[in-house]
């Protein structure tokens, strides 16, 4: 099993990542392809690479192995992902998690004030997800982080249902730790090095970058995009599961 999380940046997938790996069934990859766009390579398994072809080669072989779940960043554009067809509708399973671009926005601006338009990422990632439902023809699973950090136990129980693995509900959990994988950006993931779960408490609102003169250039872009993924995402009531 292949299983990817791609999620706008600043919008706790690198949460949702710590807890795949507390789960200990899975193999965990974080971010092999913005780290080779950022880097010019990036490790998968123990093996370094510098292609894209290399990266989606070596999450198949991984693949083949046992469940391997990645986390992935829409910051980016990745054409040659977006020209697999077999990785995009047979390969991999592909879900996705928004956050409000107004948190999103003020939160990325906080760290990268320098930011390019389309960085903040919602149009990379509505384009991906149109793709892949349009290759499959299936709705994929779209998460909105303010009902997963909100309500945690039942968005991840509906998560896990919707991809077919078992809901383990202690690593809901963990404990406050770096990590390897996040080294080579540490500055974007102190937050969730952190943290030591999904309490809605323990994750900030950036709202001073708010003055910041792209901010409401960036919210009026990417805003449609994000309204037209949280128009399809997962939605549990109360009393459902």
């Amino acid at each position: 099993m292949l299983l990817m999380l791609w999620g706008v940046p600043r919008s706790r997938s690198t949460a949702f990542f710590r807890m795949m790996i507390e789960r200990g069934d899975f193999t965990t990859v974080h971010e092999p392809f913005s780290y080779l766009a950022s880097f010019g390579r990036t490790e998968i398994g123990g093996k370094s690479t510098d292609t894209v072809s290399a990266v989606l080669a070596e999450l198949r072989a991984l693949a083949a192995e046992g469940p391997v779940f990645v986390k992935e960043t829409t910051d980016r554009r990745y054409p040659e992902v977006l020209a697999d067809r077999s990785f995009l509708a047979e390969d991999a399973q592909h879900t996705f998690l928004i956050r409000h671009p107004r948190d999103t926005i003020a939160s990325y601006l906080a760290i990268r004030p320098e930011a390019s338009l389309h960085e903040i990422g919602f149009e990379a990632q509505y384009e991906l997800y149109q793709e892949v439902r349009s290759l499959t023809g299936r709705e994929p699973v779209v998460m909105d982080a303010d009902e997963l950090t909100g309500r945690p136990v039942e968005m991840v129980e509906a998560y896990c249902a919707h991809v077919g693995i078992e809901f383990r509900p202690r690593a809901l959990t963990w404990q406050p730790s770096d990590r390897p994988e996040w080294r080579p950006m540490r500055r974007w993931h102190a937050e969730a090095a952190a943290s030591s779960g999904w309490n809605a408490s323990q994750w900030s609102r950036s709202r001073e970058t708010e003055r910041h003169p792209m901010f409401e250039t960036c919210l009026e872009y990417h805003l449609p995009f994000y309204e037209e993924l949280r128009r399809r995402r997962l939605v549990v009531l109360r009393g459902d599961l």
